[in-house]
């Protein structure tokens, strides 16, 4: 990719983002541009990625990127946008990642026409395993969004939605990593209790749903069927699972992730 790309944030996830472009070639480091006002993260990204570019002022970062990702928390959207807005032309395209702030209300923002892609990603990415989901308004051509995507399966797999499901995709994909942590929490928790020790605990429990991921992923079977295979009559684990359904697992899960949804709703209404 011969395009220049610049971050306005260094936090977790443009971080990742940064490690995952460099790490996979997507871009030299030389092609990075990097603002924030704190002076410590812009200090740790420039000893971590040498070749970048680093500053305090996010119009230059603006001025000299193809490409802006706006990685900074969504309540001080407006106030960045505000700020760069007037830098921003048609050869640009800006790459929201910010829960809570739709293509409409960015474009308001901006109070013109400009090139906006909206994604969710989630903390994954900081180890390359990342989703990403993502959408693009009118203003984006096909050859701009066969530019986007590179940047984004950078730090792990990307998938094309409507915006009207992205309340889903926080559910299930943004959000979800909290769910899995307390999953791999308690798996450990339990192991412990039964006397294993918790640092053996933690790499086998993390390792188990590492695992049986790559399974559900690599085969394409039905996880129903893949939990099937692993529950012979009368064993161990068809009695953990009696035990998880009497507690109802499944339901449960649900219900979080359909509060986790209208959560979304909310923040993008406020």
């Amino acid at each position: 990719m011969n395009k220049k790309i610049g971050f306005i944030g260094t936090g977790n996830m443009g971080s990742a983002m940064i490690g995952g472009l460099i790490s996979r070639g997507t871009v030299k480091a030389e092609a990075i541009l990097v603002s924030d006002r704190n002076g410590d993260s812009l200090s740790g990204a420039e000893t971590r990625w040498p070749g970048i570019s680093c500053s305090t002022d996010n119009s230059s970062t603006v001025k000299g990127a193809d490409i802006i990702i706006l990685a900074v928390k969504p309540h001080i959207y407006k106030a960045v946008i505000e700020e760069i807005a007037p830098l921003v032309d048609e050869s640009k395209i800006i790459v929201t990642i910010a829960a809570g702030v739709t293509i409409s209300q960015a474009e308001t923002m901006f109070g013109k026409d400009v090139k906006i892609v909206r994604t969710m990603p989630n903390t994954p990415a900081l180890v390359g395993e990342g989703v990403t989901a993502y959408c693009c308004n009118s203003h984006v051509s096909e050859s701009e969004e066969r530019e986007i995507i590179p940047v984004l399966e950078s730090f792990g797999i990307v998938e094309k939605i409507g915006e009207e499901y992205f309340h889903s995709v926080i559910a299930v994909s943004g959000s979800s990593p909290a769910y899995v942590f307390l999953f791999i929490e308690a798996m450990a928790d339990a192991a412990v209790l039964q006397g294993l020790p918790r640092a053996q605990a933690y790499r086998m429990a993390s390792q188990a749903v590492l695992g049986a991921a790559k399974m559900v992923r690599e085969t394409g079977t039905h996880p129903g069927e893949l939990k099937d295979a692993v529950c012979s009559p009368g064993g161990t684990t068809i009695e953990a699972v009696r035990t998880l359904e009497k507690g109802a697992f499944r339901s449960t899960v649900i219900e979080a992730m359909n509060n986790c949804a209208l959560k979304s709703k909310e923040m993008t209404k406020g």
